[in-house]
């Protein structure tokens, strides 16, 4: 499949690609006040799309944690295109417009492995596309969310 990745500027089409894609995601994605903070707080972020033909597939956005690590803010690609490489090509052009921001790390917070079969597929993704566990912080959600964080060095 041939997926055509853009950068989206426009805040409401940033909010209806957010909103579509996550309400296709209920398992990662299932409680309805932290859904909408995503995407309501996408709007203000560097925002990547995915299409194939004139469907969205998924999106990805950035956010700055510090002068040297970007941040994968939130990410998703509807089920229907799950293992077709959409999420590699999302990641790669994401990380591309990190280095160009002048980002050398990258970030991403996710359930640790072990707690829920979707987050394990999470987990499995993010170290397919070489991130590295850095840290578990136990209770930074809650006790029943433990947050992983993955670092990734992407380059000068």
């Amino acid at each position: 499949m041939e997926f055509v990745i853009q950068e989206i500027k426009d805040k409401k089409q940033k909010e209806a690609i957010a909103r579509e894609v996550l309400n296709d995601l209920p398992e990662w994605f299932g409680m309805p006040e932290s859904t909408e903070e995503y995407i309501v707080d996408s709007q203000d972020k560097p925002f990547l799309a995915s299409f194939y033909q004139d469907e969205v597939v998924g999106f990805i956005v950035l956010n700055a944690k510090s002068p040297d690590c970007a941040d994968v803010f939130v990410m998703g690609i509807k089920k229907k295109y799950h293992r077709q490489g959409a999420a590699t090509q999302l990641n790669e052009a994401y990380e591309k417009l990190a280095k160009s921001l002048g980002y050398t790390y990258s970030q991403v917070k996710t359930v640790q492995t072990g707690h829920y079969d979707e987050y394990d597929i999470t987990n499995q993704f993010y170290q397919s596309v070489g991130y590295k566990e850095l840290e578990v912080f136990p209770t930074l959600w809650d006790e029943w969310n433990p947050c992983q964080i993955y670092i990734k060095y992407i380059g000068e």
